[in-house]
């Protein structure tokens, strides 16, 4: 099978990298081009168009910032649909808005061309390793038929439903993933400010109810001082307000999840927005007026 990926950020490169060691010959196509040229040093086409590798590919992925940018890259000039042929499967990694998702589905099907929304979740790790987890939406044929390639970059799939559905299960996983972001700098400033070393509160209740892929990952990195991505802040952001903006469309109150909203955007106000998520610690350190302390 013949695939092609565009979007090499630090997501989409990682993703890439996994399909061509499954084995399958790829074609990429990215802005900038430090990532094109490191791909096709491990085997590896240049493409200078999103058009040129749907004609060269017979699945193409997609892994983009934000909504615009997927239905410019699909639908635009010189985008997917333009090299597109019938029976060209579209899969797109990126994080947008479910109705987006919905409308450019339409748009290929009416060039015979199948689009699947294909969000996945697993941070920077996920993507090196290979382990992602995949929440797709669109033709129940078009996921099997790209199941093998979906193979090489994830541990888990799940076919949520039609178009749009995966987005759906995204928007409600970075509901999560947010929460469980300020809850842990939360809890790691209030054991400090209380007198507690929070590295023995992290394994205090690690093991119990609290337990999440958030505590088994995070902590530790804080504690070394590192907050640089994973996954930048301004796409948590980015994110979030797909999920209120979401929310609004179907008219669901989500209270939390708006003031995890104004937490994250508070970051790209202070200067924080290429940190990664659980940098949202640094937001929490100015209101308790206390650092986490880094062990020497």
């Amino acid at each position: 099978m013949r695939v092609g990926y565009i979007g090499l950020g630090l997501m989409g490169k990682a993703i890439a990298g996994n399909i061509l060691k499954g084995g399958f010959p790829l074609t990429v196509h990215n802005r900038s081009k430090g990532a094109v040229e490191e791909l096709a040093g491990r085997g590896a086409r240049r493409a200078d168009s999103p058009a040129q590798v749907a004609a060269e590919s017979e699945v193409v992925f997609t892994n983009l910032p934000d909504t615009p940018d997927v239905e410019q890259v699909v639908l635009g000039p010189a985008g997917i649909i333009e090299g597109g042929r019938p029976g060209l499967i579209v899969v797109d990694n990126s994080t947008i808005r479910p109705e987006a998702a919905r409308a450019i589905a339409a748009r290929l099907a009416d060039k015979e061309m199948a689009f699947l929304d294909a969000p996945v979740s697993g941070g920077d790790v996920g993507a090196r390793e290979g382990t992602l987890t995949i929440m797709v939406g669109g033709d129940g044929e078009a996921v099997e038929t790209v199941r093998p390639v979906f193979a090489a970059i994830g541990k888990s799939l799940t076919y949520v439903g039609a178009s749009g559905a995966g987005q759906v299960a995204k928007a409600c996983n970075q509901i999560m993933v947010a929460a469980q972001m300020v809850a842990m700098g939360e809890l790691l400033l209030l054991a400090q400010k209380a007198g507690v070393d929070p590295q023995r509160v992290i394994e205090a209740i690690r093991g119990g109810a609290a337990q999440c892929w958030t505590l088994d990952v995070k902590p530790a990195r804080l504690f070394r001082g590192e907050r640089g991505p994973g996954f930048k802040a301004h796409m948590m952001d980015k994110d979030l307000r797909i999920v209120l903006d979401t929310a609004r469309a179907y008219g669901m109150p989500l209270p939390s999840a708006a003031i995890h909203a104004q937490l994250f955007a508070a970051m790209l106000e202070m200067g924080m927005r290429d940190l990664d998520n659980s940098a949202v610690i640094g937001v929490l350190e100015q209101m308790a007026g206390v650092e986490l302390t880094v062990p020497r």
